[in-house]
């Protein structure tokens, strides 16, 4: 579902790498040293690197434990694919993530993470408690991935593999994160580092589909202090996502008298009045940029054929990179609606048919800066990895939640190779994998720093706020 900056012309993309350059140009009117772009040894054009910030991550990379925990995680790679398949066999259809949460809190524990707990939305969460700065506060890293799939308990998750790859609804979306993550506490448990900031391992519900992002919200509403959000979702690592696109979901349902299709003829349908309405959203034009899209997903309606339908409700998914457009857009999907059930009721001259307007789903917008630390993090980490960077994506993720609410966010690829998510022939190669946990476990460091090898690149809001 990534594509590189160079496929096509795309608008939004172009807009991201603008704004990356612009963020570069300042630094370089300023005076301030961030606007080193383009010279970081594998071409990386896109992020702005602070020489602070590459001193501070060059520490960290050079440190002896540090080296070790790498080559931890690719010698262990094999064991974390076994883990992917172990996590993708456990169902998690949304909002029935419960045994998957079980498995992997106990996995979480295992795993060295003693203070490990389940919330009461459901999510896994564990703490891995850092030095301090000088013994005192200092910032909090959240990174997580997601235990929820869009598959029904009905649909089977056998993983199954043939020509170099695993094949199973989930594999990769998010199986492969929640793997990751787990990989990374292991060998970090293993390794002797102490973090300056303290460090929390999330597995969350309800990323997906109706899920509508409640297990990230419930946590960003229960923890205000976290400072900092690094999502793992998704295989392919020439990617990092530090947009949000927002999204606005509703039920349309459409309610009548309802009567005999012969007996009461003459009476308004609500699903005819569906009908109207969905033909009219049809032909609204909304901007290629920024994108802005809608669809009716799903219809439902009326008791038999030989009736006259007295309910119907249909589901619309809409979307944007631009706030004021979801409004726009939501505005106008609403009207005509409307106008669509004054027709049905003014062609039969009767005024039965009522509409409602149900919110199902509330995705907000947002952005993290090109220049943001957490930004430079993974841009070094994916560069001291050796993949090419080659977008900086703009998606609907985890991540939407914190850069709405101006927490600097990003999600990161977990490694490998993959495709077809969201449908039942889901697929992973383990081509390289052992990159994604290295590049996380990189990033992690490089913003929570290493006691006395270096200070977290992450910034402590509240002390921020306060100086």
């Amino acid at each position: 579902m990534y594509n590189g900056w160079l496929q096509k012309e795309d608008p939004e993309k172009i807009l991201v790498r603008l704004f990356c350059f612009a963020v570069s140009a300042l630094a370089l009117v300023t005076g301030t040293a961030a606007a080193q772009v383009g010279q970081t040894g594998f071409g990386q054009t896109l992020v702005p690197i602070d020489p602070a910030a590459r001193e501070a991550f060059d520490a960290v990379r050079a440190d002896p434990r540090v080296i070790e925990a790498l080559e931890q995680l690719r010698l262990r790679e094999p064991a974390t694919i076994e883990e992917q398949i172990r996590i993708t066999e456990i169902p998690a259809p949304p909002f029935m993530e419960d045994e998957r949460a079980a498995y992997y809190l106990e996995q979480v524990r295992a795993r060295g993470l003693e203070d490990a707990w389940m919330d009461s939305e459901g999510n896994v969460i564990g703490r891995r408690p850092g030095a301090g700065v000088g013994g005192g506060e200092a910032p909090i890293l959240l990174i997580g991935a997601h235990l929820d799939t869009v598959f029904g308990p009905e649909v089977d998750v056998s993983v199954e593999f043939r020509d170099g790859r695993y094949y199973a609804p989930g594999i990769g979306d998010d199986s492969r994160g929640l793997a990751v993550l787990l990989a990374v506490i292991e060998v970090l448990g293993e390794s002797g580092i102490d973090t300056v900031a303290d460090v929390l391992f999330t597995g969350n519900v309800g990323e997906e589909g109706r899920g509508d992002l409640r297990g990230i919200k419930a946590i960003f509403r229960e923890n205000p202090e976290i400072d900092g959000f690094i999502s793992v979702d998704g295989v392919r690592m020439t990617r990092i996502t530090i947009g949000g696109t927002g999204s606005r979901r509703f039920e349309f349902r459409f309610s009548g008298p309802g009567g005999h299709s012969f007996g009461a003829f003459g009476l308004p349908s609500a699903t005819h009045a569906m009908g109207r309405a969905i033909a009219q959203i049809a032909e609204l034009r909304t901007p290629s940029y920024p994108k802005t899209t809608f669809t009716v997903g799903t219809v439902d309606g009326g008791t038999s054929v030989n009736s006259i339908a007295a309910d119907a409700v249909f589901a619309i998914d809409m979307r944007s990179n631009s706030p004021e457009q979801l409004v726009q857009l939501e505005t106008e999907a609403k009207a005509v609606a409307l106008a669509a059930v004054a027709e049905e009721n003014a062609r039969w001259n009767n005024g039965e048919i009522a509409l409602e307007f149900v919110l199902i789903g509330d995705r907000p917008t947002g952005l993290t800066p090109a220049g943001s630390p957490i930004v430079q993090a993974a841009a070094l980490a994916t560069e001291a990895s050796g993949v090419p960077l080659r977008e900086l994506g703009i998606s609907s993720t985890d991540s939407n939640v914190p850069m709405a609410l101006g927490i600097p966010a990003i999600t990161m690829p977990g490694g490998g190779d993959g495709g077809d998510a969201h449908s039942p022939g889901e697929w992973f190669a383990p081509e390289d994998s052992h990159l994604g946990p290295q590049t996380v476990l990189l990033t992690i460091l490089a913003l929570a720093g290493i006691e006395g090898v270096s200070e977290p690149l992450l910034v402590d809001r509240g002390a921020a706020s306060s100086d």
